[in-house]
């Protein structure tokens, strides 16, 4: 796959934050849904400590990539003129009002009205900073990634991966919300990954530059997406089946769904890294 495979660390910090940027909207909004019953709202805010376990091991691989905490505090320094600055500040606020939210809802402090505008704004801030990772990557100088595929592409792994950790998390805390509206959207995101794969691959074919062709960048390339996009469909799969059958799906059904389509979304991103062109002048067409 490339030298994907050595941003490894940004592979878990992006991937692991979208897919919690996500399961927080569906939680949460489960959440909303039982705010007035205070068993099953206790039980929903021990099972989403999930969310904020996954993101804790995300922000742990971003400040491995940086080398020590030092660096990710220097790189505040230009927020608001640097996308690596936002992107860093704009997770740790999501982390921060999140986490907190997340710390007040399990300890039961939460006023009740308070609470859900808490967590709205928690559940915004997922997705701002879900576009401000987007555009870090938005660099002049490297083609393969200066395009609306690398947006696409991660905002489909908030609603590819988001939708079943969410679900994974309701059904550990025993709430029953109907995740057939949710499901669908997963599903027509599986669809939009396979209309983004191949629009992609028909652009990399036209990115050159005098030494390189970006199309040669990923060796089967081709066969490395056709996997993933196996184990996308698989995984949903383990979730939507249960539900054309008109079935609660199992724990374990899930917990395998979500494996399956967080290893796709990982292969996925590691494509991504390994698709990196750097070049003063590139030819596109």
């Amino acid at each position: 796959m490339g030298n994907g495979w050595h941003e490894w660390p940004l592979v878990l910090f992006t991937v692991l934050g979208q897919c919690v940027a996500g399961g927080l909207i569906v939680s949460g909004l489960g959440w909303l849904t039982v705010a007035r019953e205070r068993p099953a709202r206790t039980r929903l805010a021990r099972a989403m400590f999930l969310l904020w376990l996954l993101m804790g091991v995300g922000f742990l691989a971003s400040v491995m990539h940086l080398g020590s905490p030092l660096r990710m505090l220097n790189s505040l320094n230009r927020v608001g003129a640097s996308a690596l600055s936002n992107e860093i500040a704009g997770g740790a606020l999501f982390f921060a009002v999140g986490g907190l939210w997340w710390l007040a809802a399990f300890l039961d402090k939460l006023p009740a009205a308070f609470g859900k505008a808490w967590l709205v704004i928690s559940m915004a801030l997922g997705l701002a900073f879900v576009w401000m990772m987007s555009r870090v990557y938005q660099i002049e100088t490297v083609p393969t990634w200066r395009n609306g595929y690398t947006t696409a592409g991660f905002f489909l792994t908030v609603l590819l991966g988001g939708p079943l950790l969410g679900s994974l998390v309701l059904r550990l805390a025993r709430v029953r919300v109907s995740p057939v509206g949710f499901a669908k959207i997963s599903a027509a995101a599986l669809l939009l990954s396979v209309a983004v794969i191949v629009m992609q691959g028909q652009t990399l074919a036209a990115i050159h530059s005098s030494v390189q062709q970006a199309a040669t960048l990923v060796p089967n390339y081709a066969l490395w997406q056709t996997a993933r996009l196996a184990m996308l469909a698989l995984g949903l799969g383990c979730w939507l089946c249960p539900l054309i059958r008109r079935t609660e799906p199992r724990t374990l059904s899930l917990i395998a769904g979500f494996v399956l389509v967080l290893t796709a979304e990982i292969v996925g991103r590691i494509l991504f890294y390994g698709l990196h062109m750097t070049t003063g002048v590139a030819i596109a067409g």
